[in-house]
């Protein structure tokens, strides 16, 4: 069966090409009666515009890209949410991408996202924050907002987090709460945010005279997990850690993800959190509150970093001239919970 077209609707309705055009553009300016003669053709037929050809002709295209390293992780389900709404109230479409925190596969994204004629780009690079693929789009006047990563250049918006600051509360707290034997739990430092966690995790322990033992600084990667901040990843490193001689009294974890694999490994060992081991997560995501121990976690405002970006790439893909590129960080916060506890030893 053929798929109908504008010209079918219209000899339908009895009407020209120009006022179905109206009625789907303009419908404010067709009579009432004649507007719901078209609409009653469109749905008889079963008509659906071609939205692609309409925005290319036009020169602009009504669809975005966002490009996340891990859709899985509850942290970007966050994020795209926070994209999406703010899109929507604009008609634009979003298209998800997962990189998988490989490089090759963002480069691939991008390109088919610069096939697509995508009118914006949103994206946590995988590695470098300016590939060379990323590099073409902005060079072909595609409007690119790094989201969760600040930006080098003056020249582009990013949304970000002061992951350093992040890391800081999380070694103040366990600190204020009497733990001395304190390990880190972390994705690969090759990745950004987790590279500026670390280093304000150990540098505020390192001003109180609490460095971390080499035996208790453990990646997930290294541990013989994935290379993105996973559970599987989280248990097998704070195994690593908890069956070290004189294990930590408490674990800062980069990721609530690793968090709840830290869980799972002090489970199987029968030792109690908050009581013998304090857990401190990261990023607050929704099931933080209502794990089998509540977890305490830095809170990321993953909605608003999502709305956020996207506002500045609208603004910059309606006045590209008149755009003022902006680098805007947020301020994390600490969220207390169950999985905290003081020890003093």
């Amino acid at each position: 069966m053929a798929t109908p077209t504008i010209s079918d609707v219209a000899r339908a309705a009895g009407v020209s090409l120009g006022t179905v055009s109206n009625v789907l553009n303009q419908p404010e300016i067709v009579a009432v009666r004649t507007r719901e003669r078209v609409l009653a053709a469109i749905e008889q037929l079963g008509f659906v515009r071609n939205n692609s050809a309409r925005q290319l002709s036009r020169g602009r295209s009504l669809t975005v890209g966002l490009v996340v390293l891990d859709v899985t992780n509850p942290f970007y389900t966050e994020v795209a949410r926070g994209v999406e709404d703010a899109l929507s109230d604009d008609g634009y479409l979003m298209i998800l991408c997962n990189s998988g925190g490989s490089a090759e596969r963002e480069a691939r994204h991008l390109r088919a996202l610069e096939e697509q004629r995508v009118g914006g780009l949103l994206i946590t690079p995988a590695a470098v924050a300016d590939p060379p693929a990323l590099r073409r789009l902005r060079e072909k006047g595609t409007a690119v907002v790094l989201v969760d990563r600040r930006s080098r250049s003056k020249d582009q918006c990013s949304v970000s987090v002061d992951d350093a600051a992040g890391g800081r509360l999380a070694a103040e707290h366990l600190m204020a709460l009497g733990h001395r034997r304190i390990g880190l739990v972390n994705a690969p430092t090759s990745i950004k945010q987790a590279a500026d966690r670390r280093r304000g995790f150990l540098a505020s322990l390192a001003e109180a005279g609490c460095p971390v033992a080499p035996a208790h600084d453990i990646l997930s990667a290294d541990a013989g997990g994935g290379e993105l901040a996973d559970v599987a990843g989280g248990e097998l490193a704070a195994s690593r850690i908890l069956d070290d001689g004189c294990p930590p009294t408490a674990v800062f974890c980069g990721s609530d993800l690793l968090a709840i694999g830290a869980l799972r490994a002090a489970a199987a060992r029968g030792i109690a959190v908050p009581e013998d081991l304090a857990i401190v997560g990261y990023d607050d995501v929704l099931f933080a509150a209502s794990s089998t121990v509540p977890l305490t976690s830095v809170r990321q405002p993953m909605y608003e970093l999502g709305r956020r970006a996207a506002r500045l790439m609208l603004d910059e893909i309606r006045d590209p001239a008149g755009h003022r590129h902006e680098r805007h960080v947020f301020q994390p916060e600490l969220v207390v919970r169950a999985s905290t506890a003081g020890r003093g030893d």
